[in-house]
This record gives structure tokens, sequence and C-alpha cells, in this order.
């Protein structure tokens, strides 16, 4: 087990919380948990206590912490060719071979590749795109994009106008112009709906909103398959394919999201098709390195890359674009992602979480529903089952102690939806102990989200 002397820990403290900003911190928090190790699901600390990390960081960690190889091929790969501008007609083999690998892993309509840095970057493309599109194609009034409320897009100018969380844009604006959000697929909050059926109220609501800005006024739709940070929200069935069939009426392109599900959080390659969705467009990132190194690709169909690319070429470029050990990272990535069968892992071990973490909702007044595919899991916690009214928010201090008191890494979001996203290798073991470490608190929490001490 790895730590540092005392000493150094207080000198690592006090630096941070003198230089370093942390997003989403409230300005009192002042403790830190300083990462250094991590090997697996396991994470240990600056002090050497270990945790178990069942959040994958940020839904990333595809194949887990400190794997030697990966660092091995990018050691390589940087003594080859560390970097060199993907602009113009410069390109580099690394950058080709992946473009090729996940073209060949992506639903049957993509074609081409756009690499990003990660998501944010890749939402603000996947935006532009759908814009210039219908710009070249003689259409330069479709410009709006459509986005749901508790969507998450990243929070840089274009995805985080897209996102539909007002605490994330408050104080931003103005934000980026002709942006509409919808009401999202929450099925576990019909009681919302006024008795009508979740998609024909979603479907109508659209329709409806097409109708007030004008078809002819709209570039696209942007949507994750399942809303991540909103709660892993999964639709009805039939929401994607109904959804799909009012944007093509209206040649309103639809825009996947799929930065927190590809490259098998859902036990696939892509949930977009599990899901029936046929997207124009698909934005990924996070488990394409499993968090190795910054890297995300944006997807596109034959049509829409053919269209944006012609005349004087795509005009939205990054300096690290195609970066050839970011894409050599990858390919190190989905070889292990295949070989170890790490998908069907994750319907393995993922089914498991559920029925560990199922009965929860039957034993627990404060869990009104849990919710899973694949290794993503959400329990939503409630003040009572019959009014299904979220926790209160000091709920959110809910992962505080269950990290603080067992060791165990959740998340919270949305607001008061407790979000397990581990690594894909997760044992068995690693399995029950999460979700009883889970239990274990949850099991002390109150209607008004305060926690009872340990007796």
């Amino acid at each position: 087990m790895f730590s540092v002397q005392s000493r150094e820990v207080t000198d690592l403290l006090r630096t941070d919380l003198k230089h370093l900003i942390h997003p989403h911190q409230p300005s009192w928090a002042t403790d830190r948990v300083i990462m250094v190790e991590g090997q697996g699901c396991r994470m240990t600390d600056a002090t050497g206590r270990e945790y178990l990390d069942a959040t994958g960081g940020l839904w990333l960690a595809q194949i887990g912490h400190g794997r030697a190889q990966i660092a091995e091929v990018a050691a390589a790969q940087m003594r080859k060719l560390e970097y060199f501008t993907a602009f113009w007609d410069f390109s580099n083999d690394q950058a080709i071979e992946l473009s090729e690998r996940l073209i060949s892993l992506a639903p049957e309509r993509m074609a081409k590749v756009f690499f990003t840095s990660g998501g944010s970057e890749g939402d603000d493309a996947a935006i532009k795109t759908a814009r210039y599109y219908h710009y070249l194609n003689g259409h330069p009034g479709k410009n709006w994009i459509l986005s749901r409320h508790t969507a998450y897009h990243g929070l840089a100018y274009g995805g985080g106008s897209a996102t539909g969380f007002a605490d994330m844009t408050e104080g931003q604006g103005p934000h980026l112009p002709h942006v509409s959000h919808l009401t999202p697929p929450h099925s576990y909050r019909s009681h919302l709906f006024d008795g009508e059926d979740v998609t024909d109220f979603c479907v109508r609501e659209l329709e409806q909103r097409i109708q007030q800005i004008g078809p002819e006024n709209i570039a696209a739709m942007i949507g994750e398959p399942i809303m991540g940070v909103g709660g892993f929200i999964i639709p009805p069935a039939d929401y994607w394919p109904r959804v799909q069939q009012v944007l093509r009426r209206h040649d309103i392109l639809l825009i996947a999201d799929e930065v927190v599900t590809a490259f098998g959080r859902t036990g696939s390659w892509f949930a977009s098709p599990d899901l029936g969705m046929d997207p124009d467009i698909i934005v990924t990132a996070k488990g394409i390195t499993s968090g190795y190194i910054p890297l995300g690709a944006v997807l596109m169909s034959e049509q829409v890359g053919q269209v944006v690319t012609s005349g004087h070429g795509y005009p939205v470029g990054y300096t690290y674009s195609g970066h050839p050990v970011a894409c050599a990272v990858a390919l190190k990535n989905l070889d292990i992602l295949e070989s170890e069968d790490l998908l069907a892992a994750s319907r393995t071990t993922g089914d498991l979480l559920y029925q560990l973490a199922a009965p929860l909702a039957e034993e627990l007044e404060i869990v009104g529903e849990v919710r899973h595919a694949g290794m993503g899991l959400a329990l939503e916690l409630v003040t009572d089952k019959e009014t299904r009214a979220p926790l209160p928010q000091p709920g959110l201090g809910v992962a505080d102690v269950i990290r603080d008191q067992t060791g165990v890494i959740a998340r919270v979001s949305s607001p008061t939806n407790l979000v397990l996203s581990p690594p894909l290798i997760m044992t068995e073991d690693e399995a029950i102990t999460a979700v009883a470490a889970v239990a274990s608190v949850l099991r002390r929490v109150r209607p008004d989200g305060t926690i009872a001490c340990y007796r």
C-alpha cells in the first residue's frame, strides 16, 4: 500500500486549497481525498487508505486502473511520434487505424470520424456540425437545437447551453441562442404527466415545440440514449423510435450523446441501437480510452460527413485532434475490452449489482426505484414512495458518508439518485461489497435526508 509522509499530505492539502479549482466544489468544503495510486477497482489516497471505485471515476474506467499494457503502448508511441497536427493534409497512422476500428464497431450508418479531446468538445462539435450541415444544404435558418431538462452535454459553451441543469448554467449567460429544452422521459415520475403515457406526452410535446419554433428553423435534437447525470434514466422502449420518426419527418438531425454509454457501459459497444436510436451523429469520449488519456470521437453518417467536408472544409478544429498517443492508447483499450470480453462482463456483473440492490426498493421507504443497464445502476432516493418527492438536498451527503465510512466510492446526481458505474472488470466479491456498503448507509437515511450515526 502506497502512502506519503503526513507532512507531505498536509502540504498537498494546503497547496490544493490555495491553487486548485475543482468542478462543482462548494467554497465551504475544505476536505480533499488526494488519490495517488490505482489498481483494478481499487484506489489509494495519500494517507494510504484504500477505496473501492464503484463510479469508474466519471463513468469511464472501463478496463480498471493501473494497466501496465496501456502505459507501455503510450510510452512506445511517444518514442516514435508524440504529436503532430491533424489539420489540413496532415495525418498519422494511429488516428487512421482508430477511425477504421471505430467505424467497424459503430452502428451501421456511421462512416466518418472527427477526433476531439473529450465529451464537451465533442458535443460542441456535434452542434456546430448539425447547424453547418443545414447551412450547406441551403437552409441557414435551421439552427435551433432541441435538448431536454436534466440532460448533460458537458459544460463548454455549446454543449453547456444544451445541458438541462439550471445550477450548472446560472450566471454564465447569455447562452448559446436557439436552444430549447423538453421534458425527459422519466417513467418513475409518470405522476407528473397527468396520467398520460410517458412517451405519448413527450412526443406530443415535441410536436408542439417543433410547430412553435418552426420545423424550418430546427437543426437537430441532442440526447443521451440513457440520461447519465440525470439519474441513469432509461426511456420507455418506444420513446426513441417515436421521437426519431417525428424528427425525420421534419428533416431534423438526431445527435446521440454516447459519452457515458458507449464502449461497454451498457453491455454493448454503443447503446443507441439497443434503444431504437438511429442517429445521424454520435458523440463519444470517456470509455474510448478508459480515462488513461483524454480523447473523444464524433461519428457521423456518410451523408452528414460528405456535406460538412465539402467546399473549403470542415470548420471545426482542436489542437489535439487525432493525437497519435491518445489514438494508440484507445486502440489498446479497445483490444482489452474485446479480448477480455468485458462487454459480456458488463452485462453479467451489472445484473448481479441489480439483483443485490433491487431488494432495497422493497426494504427501504427512501428507495423509490432501482434502475440498471449493464454496469450502470441508479437508486432513486425519495421522501416516501407515495409522493415520490425527491429526497431533500441533505441527501447529497449520502455518497460522502458511504465513502468515508465504508471506503466505497459512489455518486449522487440529479438531485438524489445514488449512482454506481464501476469498472467493467469489477469482481463478484467487489460487487457484493459495493452494494453492502450502499445498503449499510441507506438504512440510516431519514426522510429529511439526514443520516443517523452508527449505534
